[in-house]
């Protein structure tokens, strides 16, 4: 068998349905995508490849994917800190949207973020930001996969008036994205609080029609579901519910306040959680129950929200964050182990975005998204078990290559397709013109 790159890798952890650890084995490579994954021994005796990579002491496992960001929000890191959400969002960050959010700013945000995530093993992330245009271009020129939200709210903002601008805009983003091999286009309704019932069934007409998701915060704090209920009589899973939109298309965000019969209502809907451990430790948001919500059988996949409420994005810390915290809330120290947490960040959150049949895991046939990780660094030895060092002690830093549909996007552990000096520089610029008219 011809391949374009060979790699042969200590540990290879394909996320497959044994949650297997392959020791010696090598992984192929032709036109983007998998051709082969087997021992060591046989490759080298039936793969002639035109280039071949050794990786001592890596692991290799799937591409991260960070299923809920808010990329742009890199320039707000560490804006506004140690605030209670309402208070954070109301007084702080949407009044230095209102002020600076343009497509300049998501410009240099996105690619500040793309940096940031690549470095970290992410080659995939759901996004939810104005002028979503601009993310979808910057991600897909630098190699890296996306699903870019059709934002909706209510209020009017430099980048559309009112609902109805939101969705046609959203929409002829759509017509642009939707055959792109690396951008895709989903609904992203802010919230129940923030988006009204009209523009909410007809985007649940709308994703029906065109079988996109739809992207939404949901039960994020305790004050979001009193105000629905003191507002509307009804929890907001209650009248997303009434509304059509609870079901296999929804990417449900947060997710703190959960009752035991709102858990088995998502778990027989089909919809998808995603879990963003810090983001909702640091706004004291509340507890995913992780543990409850996977042993009903829901889809949770794992977020780091936007680097403003993080404050960063770096996907390896989120999932051993995950798998501490599911144990506390769970009271039981078995509660979502190290392979869960890896499939929480990889295959299941490829379950979640509608792209599981190409990535998410190491697969013949799938596109070659993948990272290598050097286990090698004295904070992850000795190393006894491999994923159990990937989840519990590993970090970004240690992330040294990054392909995506076979395309080299990190070689040891510098980016292939990003200029890091131009975008720091863009970076600080934000920085001093937001500083300026803060304090």
């Amino acid at each position: 068998m011809q391949a374009e790159l060979l790699i042969h890798a200590d540990w290879i952890l394909p996320v497959d349905a044994a949650d297997s650890t392959l020791e010696r084995h090598s992984l192929c490579i032709d036109r983007g995508r998998i051709s082969a994954l087997l021992p060591r021994s046989e490759a080298e005796q039936q793969i002639e490849a035109k280039r071949v990579l050794e990786l001592p002491g890596h692991a290799l496992i799937p591409g991260l994917i960070n299923a809920h960001t808010h990329a742009a929000m890199t320039l707000l890191r560490g804006l506004a800190d140690d605030l209670p959400l309402m208070t954070w969002l109301h007084e702080h960050i949407w009044p230095a949207e209102g002020r600076w959010v343009d497509t300049e700013f998501v410009a240099d945000g996105t690619r500040l973020a793309v940096l940031e995530m690549l470095r970290g093993g992410i080659t995939c992330f759901n996004d939810m930001y104005f002028y979503p245009e601009v993310t979808a271009r910057i991600t897909a020129e630098a190699g890296m996969r996306v699903l870019a939200g059709m934002i909706v709210v209510d209020l009017p903002t430099r980048y559309a008036q009112d609902a109805d601008e939101y969705l046609r805009r959203g929409l002829e983003l759509y017509e642009q994205y939707h055959d792109h091999p690396l951008a895709r286009i989903a609904f992203a309704p802010h919230s129940t609080y923030a988006v009204s019932e009209e523009p909410l069934a007809r985007i649940r007409t709308l994703s029906d029609e065109l079988e996109v998701q739809v992207h939404m915060h949901l039960h994020e704090t305790r004050d979001e579901v009193m105000q629905s209920l003191g507002t509307h009589g009804e929890r907001p899973l209650a009248r997303l519910d009434r509304l059509g939109l609870l079901g296999p298309q929804l990417i449900a965000v947060h997710m703190t306040q959960l009752e035991d019969e709102e858990i088995a209502r998502v778990a027989a809907s089909g919809a998808h959680v995603v879990h963003c451990p810090e983001s909702n430790l640091k706004l004291a948001s509340g507890f995913c129950r992780v543990a409850d919500l996977l042993d009903a059988g829901v889809n949770v996949a794992l977020g780091t929200d936007g680097a403003a409420s993080n404050n960063d994005l770096n996907l390896l810390a989120e999932m051993r964050t995950a798998a501490l915290l599911a144990k506390g809330v769970a009271g039981s120290a078995a509660a979502v182990p190290a392979e869960t947490a890896l499939r929480m960040a990889t295959l299941n959150g490829a379950k979640a975005l509608g792209i599981d049949d190409e990535t998410g895991s190491l697969e013949v046939g799938k596109a070659a998204d993948m990272v290598a990780v050097d286990l090698g660094n004295p904070h992850t030895q000795p190393l006894y078990h491999a994923c159990s060092q990937m989840v519990y002690a590993a970090s970004s830093n240690q992330v040294q290559h990054v392909w995506i549909a076979g395309r080299q996007l990190i070689r040891d552990g510098e980016p292939l397709t990003l200029e890091p000096d131009n975008i720091l520089t863009a970076a600080q610029r934000w920085r001093d013109r937001i500083a300026e008219h803060s304090s």
